[in-house]
């Protein structure tokens, strides 16, 4: 009997280490993520996303017909938060010269707080965050070119930047569970949309995908172009524009599981 627990002991542990060295793993390789990329890069030229694809002749090709609509692009981190951290800078950004837009947008951002805590969303929570996603959107509306560097460092200040990711994420998860009946058709497997919240927007580090893009362009009234560049047939970089038929404010890439920013 006791050879037996000796014996099985030792495999246990190796579980154990196995589970402790992948985790170990996980951590390096976002910390090297994290060392080598901004939250929000410097504009490049389109030529650099061609050199990107020398050796790939279908992603080369639409590098290409993407440079004849768009003169550069800005990287994301790959962190699972690059939609919603790649349209809140680009939709600021295009805020700085534009003070009507700016305004109309301002007043909408103060009145979310109360219409996500009468949905139920906990009002010490939200305060938080829609605190700093206020100051944020202050600190660039000067309209001067000051203005663009202050988006820039407090973007690539993880506090300032998570927490306007964390306010967008509560803003789509509140337009969705407001407008519930039409996104429940959206929503695979046998969940309710408030569940779907729970587990796939309001949490950090969750990709989004088209039903997020529609809640969160449709809460905010701002037009998204995204532009989908993956091994589909021809050269095109097709665009999805949300909500349907509106006008985009912003422009992204889409790169399968990343959006980086695009510059028409």
């Amino acid at each position: 009997m006791g050879d037996q627990t000796a014996q099985t002991k030792p495999a246990e542990n190796t579980d154990v280490n196995q589970d402790e060295l992948i985790l170990q793993q996980q951590r390096r390789i976002e910390k090297e993520i994290q060392d080598s990329t901004s939250l929000v890069g410097e504009k490049e030229s389109l030529k650099a996303l061609e050199s990107e694809y020398t050796e790939d002749d279908v992603y080369l090709s639409k590098a290409k017909a993407l440079a004849q609509k768009y003169s550069f692009f800005r990287r994301t981190r790959p962190d699972g938060n690059c939609f919603f951290r790649a349209f809140s800078y680009a939709y600021l950004e295009k805020l700085i010269n534009n003070k009507e837009e700016y305004e109309k947008f301002r007043d909408l951002a103060r009145k979310s707080k109360d219409n996500l805590v009468e949905l139920g969303f906990p009002q010490f929570t939200v305060e938080d965050f829609h605190d700093t996603f206020m100051e944020v959107i202050d600190r660039v509306g000067g309209g001067t070119d000051d203005s663009y560097a202050e988006l820039h460092k407090l973007f690539n200040d993880q506090g300032y930047s998570d927490y306007v990711v964390v306010y967008l994420r509560l803003i789509t998860s509140g337009q969705l569970q407001r407008e519930a009946d039409f996104y429940q058709h959206f929503i695979e497997g046998d969940r309710t949309v408030k569940e779907f919240c729970h587990q796939e927007v309001e949490p950090m580090f969750k990709e989004s995908d088209h039903i997020h893009i529609i809640a969160m362009s449709t809460a905010l009234n701002t037009g998204v172009r995204v532009r989908y560049m993956d091994r589909g047939a021809g050269t095109e970089v097709t665009a999805h524009d949300f909500p349907e038929g509106s006008t985009p404010s912003v422009h992204l890439l889409y790169r399968p599981g990343h959006y980086d920013i695009l510059y028409p």
